[in-house]
């Protein structure tokens, strides 16, 4: 069919019209030639997650700088969001913002070892290791985490152990979070209150559970549940010790864990901000991007995975399985 001819100004307005009418209607208030195109990912964006625009470090640094927490989820085994962490890190430094560092992979039996690595001179990595209870409580590679671990002892960082011991998380894990509780080795930690009421938190990790663990029985889901309380718990309760501790002269507390434990600000940042005062903090959702998860990285950013999403090269382990 041969495109209509437009004869008088009053069909053109017409046209403009439906056009700007159907617009409307299809892709909201944009007009017919402002249709917003979709983002196009690449390693080293940093977004920003409420509405999608890309920001510079420098961009980001402002933010860093007011913060009084930065939690960083990365995924387990990847140099580059260990190269994320101390690139955060050094910016604090020069802006003379004295961090501390909280690390998931340690857990609270390995304080005494970490204040002996950072404040000693001469400690060195393998009684580090073998002092924290490395191997019990993580497990994985000490390789792998080896850098941020010295630059937190070349920069004199406070390293903080996050984790509760894995013996207790096995625990809650195998008894339930009740009867656990009651056992006499609970009483030597600080394990503070535990919220088991949220139903946000339960929605959300449950379907994980239920996904990574398909066909277990209703009372082992439930346990299972439980001890992820029990971690995430145990972790805020550390954060929220230093913010009720730390130095008017000490700078934000930057936390570094597996990014299930930040999704859409529910797991541990939810339950820091029970504290009493309030606290700004900024959520980092590390991925080692990849272009096979084009549709799960959109997903994040339309959902609000965390304030800003940040893409890094793949490790040499390659994409990591979701459930480890």
């Amino acid at each position: 069919m041969l495109p209509m001819r437009l004869t008088n100004i009053s069909q053109v307005n017409v046209l403009i019209s439906l056009c700007l009418l159907y617009s409307f209607f299809i892709y909201g208030p944009l007009g017919c030639t402002t249709i917003q195109a979709k983002p196009s990912f690449a390693v080293g964006q940093i977004y920003h997650v409420s509405d999608q625009t890309l920001l510079t470090v420098e961009e980001l640094t402002p933010h860093l700088l007011s913060a009084d927490v930065i939690f960083l989820g990365e995924e387990h085994y990847t140099p580059s969001h260990l190269d994320a962490a101390q690139s955060i890190l050094s910016t604090l430094l020069k802006h003379k913002r004295q961090p501390s560092l909280a690390m998931e992979m340690f857990s609270w039996d390995a304080q005494p070892a970490l204040d002996h690595f950072i404040h000693q001179p001469g400690s060195g990595l393998k009684q580090l290791v073998e002092e924290s209870h490395w191997k019990k409580n993580w497990g994985g590679e000490f390789a792998d985490y080896q850098s941020l671990v010295t630059f937190a002892q070349s920069n004199q960082l406070n390293l903080l152990a996050m984790n509760p011991p894995r013996p207790l998380v096995r625990l809650v894990a195998t008894q339930g979070l009740a009867k656990a509780l009651a056992d006499p080795e609970m009483g030597k930690w600080p394990i503070g209150k535990l919220v088991t009421d949220d139903p946000e938190y339960e929605s959300l990790i449950f379907e994980q559970i239920e996904s990574c663990h398909a066909g277990l029985p209703d009372h082992v889901y439930r346990r299972i549940f439980e001890a992820s309380i029990f971690r995430d718990e145990g972790m805020a309760h550390i954060i929220r010790s230093y913010l009720n501790h730390k130095s008017p002269s000490e700078g934000p507390l930057v936390s570094y864990t597996g990014g299930g434990h930040i999704q859409y600000h529910i797991p541990i940042p939810k339950r820091v901000k029970r504290m009493p005062t309030p606290i700004k903090m900024v959520t980092i959702y590390l991925v080692a991007w990849d272009p096979s998860k084009e549709k799960e990285v959109r997903a994040e950013l339309e959902n609000g995975i965390a304030d800003y999403l940040w893409l890094t090269p793949l490790g040499p382990k390659g994409i990591q399985a979701r459930c480890g």
